[in-house]
Order: structure tokens, then sequence, then C-alpha cells
């Protein structure tokens, strides 16, 4: 090969390259708060390097066969509700950082969204009159705002599972309002069930796959766990011609923090800082320049950055922690 069309396939391939990284979704989960949002609040979302935000506000339910979504009430934090998280978009907006507008249900005592079922026919039917009435309010923040991307639901396993026609009339009531693009925010063992994939933009998944029983997790042994899971998404992205979007991802701070990492278990005490950094930085290092991958949002962001995480904090925020430099670095990355 003579040197000039040499160093021409290498600028190609570099240009490719640095092309891809750009247009990831470099995204954090903005929690919703109490509180009203300041630039002080976004200051450190622009710091990080993120330029996507998912804003979440909540309907709450009493129980798993309970059919009634409560939302926007005054006795919701101010995030929550509608008002809130409308000027929570506006704000990250202001600063250049896209959307995710991303409503999600919290069933009493932080039951598993997944197990919402119903035992009538009169109760999913009141339940999908409420759940519907719930997400075309946001669809409607969504356009209003001029949201990058929408999600129609999160985690809802066998509400889709038992009523997929009602999803798929549900979807065609949301684009008669919404514009922009669309996913379903699936749990990691639920995205191949999900028949209405099609209809959607992205394949979003809330990615806690297992990849390590280590104690402290090398950064060698979580590439080599997402091997296997690699390979499944790719394929499914293909099948389906659609970019996976991790619409949550991230690690606690603990021991084996990636061998059962959607453990929210609150008896667990110990911090181990090194597990996260490792298990984030190996997640980057395996997925971020596949080109099916679309990007992810990190779980999770808490609006006052400076009183977050830190080294006692042994949650899934990375504030204040070796693994917040981590995702900086390749948020950052040209």
């Amino acid at each position: 090969m003579c040197p000039h069309l040499r160093f021409l396939v290498l600028f190609v391939f570099v240009v490719k390259a640095s092309f891809v990284n750009a247009q990831k979704i470099n995204g954090i989960s903005f929690v919703a708060s109490r509180d009203k949002v300041t630039q002080e609040n976004v200051s450190p979302v622009v710091q990080l390097g993120a330029n996507y935000a998912a804003v979440m506000p909540f309907g709450f339910i009493r129980s798993v066969d309970s059919p009634t979504v409560v939302y926007n009430t005054d006795r919701q934090w101010y995030g929550e509700r509608l008002e809130g998280a409308k000027s929570y978009i506006e704000l990250l907006q202001a600063n250049d950082i896209k959307i995710l507008l991303k409503p999600q249900l919290w069933i009493w005592r932080g039951e598993y969204t997944g197990y919402l079922t119903m035992e009538t026919e009169e109760n999913w039917k009141i339940l999908e009159a409420s759940y519907t009435a719930f997400i075309l309010e946001y669809a409607k923040l969504a356009q209003e705002t001029n949201t990058d991307i929408f999600s129609i639901g999160t985690e809802l396993e066998q509400f889709v599972v038992n009523r997929p026609g009602y999803w798929k009339s549900l979807i065609k009531k949301i684009k008669t309002i919404y514009k922009g693009k669309l996913t379903y925010a699936s749990n990691w063992d639920e995205y191949k069930r999900v028949p209405f994939w099609d209809q959607l933009d992205y394949v979003g998944v809330d990615a806690y796959f297992p990849l390590s029983e280590m104690q402290t997790p090398t950064i060698e042994s979580v590439i080599d766990g997402w091997r296997w899971w690699k390979g499944e998404l790719a394929t499914f992205s293909k099948t389906h011609n659609k970019k996976i979007l991790f619409t949550e991802w991230g690690y606690r701070s603990v021991d084996f923090s990636a061998k059962e990492p959607w453990t929210t278990d609150r008896t667990i005490t110990n911090v181990n800082l090194e597990a996260q950094a490792n298990t984030t930085k190996a997640t980057f290092e395996a997925l971020w320049n596949e080109d099916w991958f679309a990007g992810g949002f990190i779980w999770k962001w808490f609006i006052n950055h400076s009183e977050s995480g830190g080294s006692d904090n042994n949650r899934f925020t990375p504030q204040n922690k070796p693994a917040e430099a981590i995702i900086k670095t390749y948020y950052t990355k040209k």
C-alpha cells in the first residue's frame, strides 16, 4: 500500500471512530427532587461532559394489584410533578443538554413494577385508562418542550406481557401527540419479550446484566463478562434494525458490584469504590465503540452535587467518587 493511501485509510478510520463516539448518548439520570433546579445544579452535569439527561417524573400506585395511577399532585416532590419536570427540562436544554423524558411508576414500599398485574378484566381496563392519562400528559410535555426522546414506560413486564394490544394502541395515541423518538425502558432480562419494538426508535434496556462474581471485579473480568451479553444485544439490534439504548446503567460502590447489579438492598453496608470504578470503566471499554450501541444514562445523578455520593456512600451514584472521574474521561473524549 502506498504511503498516501495508507494515510487516507487511517484518516477515514480515525474520523469514523470519532464520529461514532461523538454520536453516543452520554447521559445521566437526573433524579427528581423536592427542590427547584438552578444553574448551580446543572453546571456539574455540563462539567461531566454529559450530552443527555433523563428527566423522571413519577406516578404512584398503591400496590401491585391496584389499578389507579396517582400523579401530578401537591403531595409529590416538585421534580416528580409536571411543573417540576418542565422546569428541569428547560434549564438542562438551556445548557445544550438533550432530554430523555422518562415518566415512571412507583409502587408503595418500592415493590417491583414488573409485577404490576390485575386480577380482573375490570381492573385491567381501569389501569389502562389511568396509565394512558398519565403517559399522554407527559407526551404532551415532551412535544411542548421539544424533548428528543420519550419513554412510554419503565420495567412493566407483566403489564406488557398480559396486555400487548393495549401497548400497541397506546403507542399510536402517543404518536398523534409527540413527534420525537420513542423508547421503552425494559429490564435487562425482559427486553427479548417486548412485542412492540418495531413501533419504537430505540430498544431501551435497563442494563443490570450480571458480569463478574469477583468481590472487587477487575476491568478484564467485567469486559470478559460482557462478551456473551454483547453478542445477544448485537444480534437483537440487527434483527430489529434498532440501536440498543441503555435507559439505565450503573453499579453500586459495594463488594460484588457486578454480580447482581440490580441489588438495592440497604442491609449491605460495605463500601468498595474500586469495584464501582472498575465495572464502570470496563463497560465503557466493552461497549462505547460498538455501532449497534446508542449509549446510555448513568444511574443515578442527584441535583445537589456537592452533597451527593462521596467516599462513604455505597449507593449507585458515581458523584464525588472515582467513578465520576472515569465517566468524565469517556464523556469528554474526542
